[in-house]
């Protein structure tokens, strides 16, 4: 576990391969969605879990993999028609190295190699900037587990296709931007 003073300078985002990365994800979803903001009681894996792959940004310590600090699923719903949700960050993590929009950008370039010709996800209200940012539209305004959500599709021109998803994308710390130092008095 990272020591809250410690941040660890690079994130690996790719496509699940071992057990503890999958448990790493399942439970990073239900301290999101279950803890975090109580859109379901216990656990959030549905039928789609079954189908569905897994994707994890995780924390790289000393070259080494350490923590699993993102993951988002993608499915293909129907032939060339693939979805992406339970996008999801550990709170500590959210304002560093990008993590959410390269998960998504793995998401979508990972499923384009696949055959995509579209690719939609349900996105909650406060994350609609994030996603337009990486060139999604708004199609529609709806209401899933009790928050407003907007469909979105994303412009597939913007995320070239992935042909290594298990390798995937590397992303750095973003430092944070130092305040000025106030000058003294004269």
């Amino acid at each position: 576990m990272i020591a809250l003073d410690f941040l660890p300078c690079e994130f690996r985002v790719k496509w699940v391969e071992s057990a503890w990365e999958l448990a790493g994800a399942r439970a990073l979803r239900r301290a999101v969605f279950c803890g975090e903001q109580g859109l379901f009681d216990g656990d959030d894996r549905d039928a789609i879990d079954d189908r569905a792959q897994l994707l994890v940004a995780v924390s790289c310590i000393g070259g080494g993999y350490d923590e699993i600090v993102g993951t988002v699923r993608i499915h293909e719903a129907r032939p060339r028609v693939w979805w992406g949700s339970r996008l999801a960050v550990a709170a500590r993590f959210r304002s560093f190295g990008r993590i959410g929009a390269t998960l998504i950008r793995l998401a979508v370039s990972s499923a384009n190699t696949r055959g995509c010709d579209e690719f939609f996800a349900h996105v909650q209200s406060q994350n609609v900037a994030l996603f337009e940012r990486l060139h999604w539209h708004t199609v529609a305004e709806e209401a899933l587990h009790g928050r407003p959500h907007h469909l979105m599709r994303a412009d597939l021109d913007h995320y070239p296709p992935c042909p290594t998803p298990y390798a995937g994308f590397v992303t750095r710390t973003v430092p944070p931007t130092p305040s000025p130092t106030p000058r003294a008095a004269l």
